[in-house]
This record gives structure tokens, C-alpha cells and sequence, in this order.
């Protein structure tokens, strides 16, 4: 290729003409000394490389540096595997190395090792690390063929890169990198040199066993997650933030707030205690009344359904693994009869539809069930209230015309948001999912149904954010992602059409031209699961519920038992108004009280001694608040009992 010359377009636009060969390393160099001090890696034609890959063909090229987000964080976080991993045999040089990719924050790598690692060697391997990045040692790669790959980890003692090496396809290059004399089996890319890391900006976490290759027949092995990120500001940012989410974890807060328990004996099921069925109530409550002021109807299906409705509806065949089987030995029957624990409501909502002739008259019928599912998630993937085996859903589904899906749509979107909003969530992000790669029905009927989602985004005063592709194989649909107080995201609401259903089951209406039409069925959620939706908002309000939402809305205390009577009438006042009201009369000092409820989250504590009981006045506190005041007991019920009304029933 000797005088071969290709050429590089650059983001500006720009193109320049460079030897065939020229690597990324060259270009950075000929543009500026001080690119060439602070290039990381180059992206061709939108490929991540290393600076030393040489470049043969025209391209669009990039130098990627630290101040580009995405890559500059996806290479620091690989090549800190990478060195953790060198720390570690630098320090135990008996100890096997296995993979170490990638993850959201920051990165893992798999260790075999006799010794645990405890937090004293997590802190030695971090120091290690920073030796290694301070030498500034060069990273190089070379291609080895499979052969020379495998015998050189074979005298090296290291049996599961063998492994690894032997599952790559016959013929395929393997490429081996080398961060100073320390050498490793990656695809790659990666920095220039081990001194690109930011010293400063990552510390590793945690250790947890992993199976090799996922595989509970294989070694249990070790695995040391770390954070990294581009500057010591960013890492501070996201320790803080780890902070704040451990002390809003719905399960310690579950807890404390005595809202609910799990147990072995009930794997991925919940035990609701007062104050969380409470919580559990007040919010189905406020769903329903906003159900019925949106005109849906609400019904209740059975949880236990034949297998032979699950067969129709496709749901045998494609989601069997998820079912909860129940075999029951009918009277006179010659087999079992198989049913199965609805893990969806959507079948069942049908047969309701079907029961007497619709007409289009009858449609849109709105109909909604707070239905309770039940899917089969594995052990591992159970977390607390937020994935559970069995739960309940704000499930609904709209039987309309097509050409009342675009009107249908734009409502729900309105009434998701307003939603939203009374729950505290002002920020929500509409992913719009478009046609599949495989897909049924016309290309006319997808450009109609995608066309009115479009509409009623637009109707609705929204925007929204192309998926493209991830569809259902039948229809368009639209998922609402909320962000909470500490900036995460939720996908909860979702909006779907689907012609597929009403077809399966035989769903019709009349038409105003007297013939039968399939109506189109468009599932809807607003909350997703009651069960993940409030631990959703025990996290964003860290169990500091807004008045109306809290599952104990105050405590009246005594100071002194000379006024326990005045406590309970304090009380039966308030609860006439409606407010959620109980009475601590216990022989202990107002002090602990308040610590005691304020662990519990209680919004308010009403302190009485004997100066309240003879002026008819209450000491009030507020959670969070240091400084108290005296009220007229009237002024304070009165206050009260604005704040424990529900916004939707608010002039």
C-alpha cells in the first residue's frame, strides 16, 4: 500500500488526505501538540478504536477525548478493570483472572481467589491502582492466532482465559492487550496509556460471588465492582447520590415506618401491615375516583383461568414460563384441568366485552380493573416491592373505532399527567415505540396507527422521544417515564394499541352500516403495579409523604398524664374531620416521642401539657422542623383537614 493515501472527513466537515496507515495518533499530532496530549481514543465512521489502529480506508474520523461524555467514560471505566485486575495479581499473583467489562457507573472484574477479599484488600487494591496509573505505562495490542493465544495462557496458569479463548470462532483473530507488562484478553479499544485514568475519580465498592459464566455447576468466583468517572467532582456526585438513595430504600424505610415485610415463606409476595394498607388504599382510592371522573368503568375477573382461554388469547405459547400452573382433578373429568393464575387482565377483560352485542354507539368503552396478577419472576430477580411475583395492577382497556384512537389517546396522555402531577412527579418523558422489523398488517394500517399516537402527543401539548423498532409485533405503543426527587428514571404508564387481541378472541361491535367490525383494544396503564408504584414513592419522598398521602397523619402526645383526657378528645376531633389521628399517652418523655414518630415519619405531632389543656390549644410540630408553635385547636383541625383532602378533591 505504499503511497496509498485515503481520506478522513472531520465533525466540521472538513477533508484532509492522510498516508494509508495513518493511525488516530497521527491525525491528533498533526492537528495540535495539545490534541495529541489529551486524545483518548478515535472513532471511524462511528466506531470506537485505539489511537494505534491503523487506518486504510476513507472514513468520517472523531478524536475522542475526555470532554466527550459517552466513549470518554466507557474507555476510562475498561481500562480500570483492566488495571484493578493487574492491581489484584500484582498483589496476590496466585490469584486467576477472568473477564472484566463494562457496566452502568463503572465496572467488575471475576477473580479466583482461596481468600476473600475483604475491605482492607479492596483499599490495598485501590492504592496499587493508583501506582499503576501514575507510571503512565503505555497500552499496546497485538492479533495472535487462536494457537499461540491458548498456549501462552496454558504456561501462564491462567485456565479461564483458555476457556475464553476457546469459545472465540476458528479463524478469528484474538486480540491481546498489554497495560505495561501486565497482559490481558480483550476486544478492546482502550486508552493510549494506564496515566488517562483519572487517579481521583474512581474507588471500588463492593465485592459479591458470581458464578463462572453464570453457571451454579461452575467455580463460585469473586467479583470487585467499582465506580469511575471523569473528574473528582463527578464521583463526588455519584457517592452522594448513592448516599441519598440508600437512606430513601423503600425497604428500610418499609421498616421503619412498620408499612410492610417479606418472608421466606411467601417468596416475592408482601405482607401489608396497617400503616402500608393504609398507604395501599389511600392511593387506590384516589386512582378510582380519577377512573370514574374519566369515564371508565371498573370490574373485578378471576384470578384462576382454564388454560384453554390463555391458549387462545397466545399467551400459552408465548408466556407459559411466567404462569403460576394450578391442576385441579374436576368431578367426571378423565384428566386434569389446567388453569393457570392470570399473570395479565387483558384476556379477561374480553370475555366481559363479549357478553351481549356492542355497537358503535357503545364505543369508546373505557374498562378498568385494579386486577390482581401473578408471574413467575426467578428468586434473583426479586426486589423488595419493586419486583414481585404477585401484584396488582391499574390495568385498563379502551375498546374503540380506529378513528377514536387518536381522541382516546390524547385523553389518556392528559389524564396520566394530571395524575402525575398530584402524585408529585411534575417530569415525564413519552417514548414513542414504532414498527418492528417483524411485524403483521399492513404498512397502510401502521402508517394510520402511528400517525394518531403521533396526533395525540401533539394534541395533548406533549413531545416525545423516537424508539424506533420496539413495537409490538402488531402495533404501535407509548411508554411514560417519570423522574423522581434524586433524578431517576421510572418506566411506568404505558399506552398500547392492539388490533391482535380483539381478532384472537372474536371481540366485535355493530357498525353503523349494520355489519360486524373488530373493535381495537388499547391497554393502558397510568401506575403500572400498585406494589412497584409505591415503592416508587416511598423512595422520591424519602417516607415524608404529603399530608393526604401519609398513612399516619398525626400523632397527639402527652406531656404530662394530667392531660390524657384532653389527648383523646384532641383526637376524636380530629378524626371526625377526617384526618388519620392517634394518641401517645405512654408514661415516656415528650422528647423520645417525637424522635420515636419522627423515625416513623409522621408529618405532624401535637404536643399537649397542661397550659394547651387550659387554653384549649395544641403545641404543633412538623416533620423536619425544629421549631414549634402553639395553635387554637380549632385553627389547627381546621388547617388539617384542608391538607388531608386529596388534590382531586380540592376546589
Amino acid at each position: 500500500m505504499d503511497g496509498a493515501q485515503i481520506s478522513l472527513t472531520f465533525p466540521d466537515g472538513a477533508n484532509r488526505t492522510f498516508a494509508a496507515g495513518t493511525t488516530g495518533a497521527d491525525v491528533a499530532a498533526e492537528i495540535s501538540k495539545s490534541l495529541a496530549k489529551s486524545a483518548f481514543a478515535v472513532k471511524l465512521d462511528g466506531r470506537l478504536a485505539d489511537l494505534s489502529e491503523p487506518i486504510t480506508g476513507d472514513a468520517a474520523i472523531e478524536i475522542v477525548t475526555i470532554k466527550d461524555e459517552a466513549p470518554a467514560l466507557e474507555l476510562i471505566r475498561h481500562d480500570c478493570a483492566h488495571i484493578m485486575a493487574r492491581a489484584v495479581q500484582e498483589l496476590w499473583p496466585d490469584v486467576k483472572v477472568t473477564i472484566g467489562p463494562v457496566i452502568e457507573n463503572g465496572f467488575y472484574y471475576d477473580f479466583d481467589r482461596a481468600e476473600p477479599f475483604s475491605s482492607e484488600d479492596l483499599e490495598k487494591i485501590e492504592a496499587k491502582m493508583r501506582e499503576i496509573i501514575n507510571l503512565r505505562d503505555a497500552v499496546r495490542t497485538e492479533l495472535w492466532e487462536r494457537d499461540r493465544a491458548i498456549a501462552h495462557y496454558e504456561s501462564t496458569g491462567e485456565p479461564y482465559k483458555v476457556e475464553l479463548v476457546g469459545m472465540i470462532p476458528e479463524g478469528q483473530p484474538i486480540r491481546m492487550y498489554w497495560h505495561g507488562d501486565w497482559q490481558d484478553l480483550c476486544r478492546g479499544p482502550h486508552l493510549a496509556h494506564t496515566g488517562q485514568v483519572p487517579a481521583d475519580a474512581f474507588k471500588l465498592m463492593s465485592v459479591a460471588g458470581a458464578y463462572w459464566r453464570g453457571d451454579s455447576n461452575r467455580p463460585m468466583l469473586q467479583r470487585i465492582y467499582g465506580v469511575a468517572f471523569r473528574n473528582r467532582q463527578e464521583l463526588k456526585d455519584h457517592l452522594n447520590f448513592l448516599e441519598e438513595a440508600e437512606k430513601r430504600d423503600h425497604r428500610r424505610l418499609g421498616r421503619e415506618m412498620e408499612l410492610f415485610h417479606m418472608q421466606e415463606e411467601a417468596p416475592g409476595q408482601i405482607f401489608w401491615h396497617p400503616n402500608g394498607w393504609t398507604l395501599y388504599t389511600t392511593l387506590q382510592d384516589y386512582m378510582r375516583r380519577q377512573q370514574r371522573a374519566g369515564g371508565y368503568v371498573e370490574v373485578n375477573t378471576p384470578q384462576v383461568v382454564n388454560r384453554r382461554l390463555w391458549e387462545e388469547s397466545g399467551h400459552w405459547e408465548n408466556y407459559q414460563e411466567h404462569m403460576f400452573i394450578v391442576e385441579v382433578d374436576e368431578d367426571h373429568a378423565r384428566e386434569k384441568t389446567i388453569n393457570a393464575l392470570k399473570p395479565m387482565n387483558c384476556p379477561c377483560h374480553v370475555q366481559i366485552y363479549n357478553h351481549g352485542l356492542k355497537s358503535y354507539r357503545d364505543l369508546p368503552l373505557r374498562m378498568a380493573e385494579f386486577g390482581s396478577c401473578n408471574r413467575y419472576e426467578p428468586s434473583g430477580a426479586l426486589h423488595g416491592i419493586m419486583r414481585v411475583r404477585g401484584f396488582t395492577q391499574d390495568d385498563a382497556h379502551i375498546f374503540c373505532r380506529e378513528d377514536q384512537i387518536e381522541e382516546e389517546c390524547a385523553r389518556f396522555i392528559r389524564f396520566l399527567s394530571a395524575i402525575y402531577k398530584d402524585l408529585g412527579f411534575t417530569e415525564f418523558e413519552i417514548m414513542f415505540a414504532t414498527r418492528p422489523e417483524k411485524r403483521v398488517g399492513t404498512e397502510e394500517s401502521w402508517d394510520r396507527m402511528e400517525a394518531a399516537l403521533e396526533a395525540a402527543i401533539g394534541k395533548a401539548g406533549h413531545e416525545y422521544t423516537l424508539d424506533p423498532g420496539e413495537g409490538a409485533f402488531y402495533a404501535p405503543k407509548l411508554d411514560f417515564k417519570l423522574t423522581d426527587a434524586i433524578g431517576r428514571v421510572w418506566q411506568c404508564g404505558t399506552f398500547q394499541v392492539d388490533p391482535n387481541l380483539p381478532e384472537r378472541l372474536g371481540a366485535t361491535y355493530i357498525g353503523e352500516d349494520g355489519a360486524k367490525h373488530r373493535p381495537f383494544m388499547l391497554h393502558r396503564a397510568v401506575l403500572g403495579s400498585f406494589e412497584r408504584f409505591l415503592g416508587i414513592l416511598i423512595e422520591n419522598y424519602a417516607g415524608r409523604f404529603p399530608f393526604w398521602l401519609a398513612p399516619r397523619q398525626v400523632v397527639v402526645a402527652s406531656i404530662i398524664s394530667d392531660a390524657d383526657a384532653y389527648v383523646h378528645e384532641v383526637v376524636a376531633t380530629l378524626r371526625a374531620a377526617g384526618i388519620r389521628a392517634e394518641a401517645d399517652v405512654r408514661n415516656e418523655k415528650i422528647n423520645y416521642k417525637v424522635r420515636e414518630h419522627s423515625v416513623g415519619k409522621v408529618p405532624v405531632i401535637l404536643a399537649i401539657g397542661m397550659k394547651e389543656v387550659e387554653e384549649r390549644t395544641v403545641s404543633i410540630r412538623r416533620l423536619g422542623e425544629k421549631q414549634t408553635s402553639v395553635e387554637a385547636l380549632d385553627t389547627v383541625v381546621a388547617n388539617l383537614r384542608a391538607e388531608a383532602t386529596p388534590p382531586d378533591l380540592r376546589e
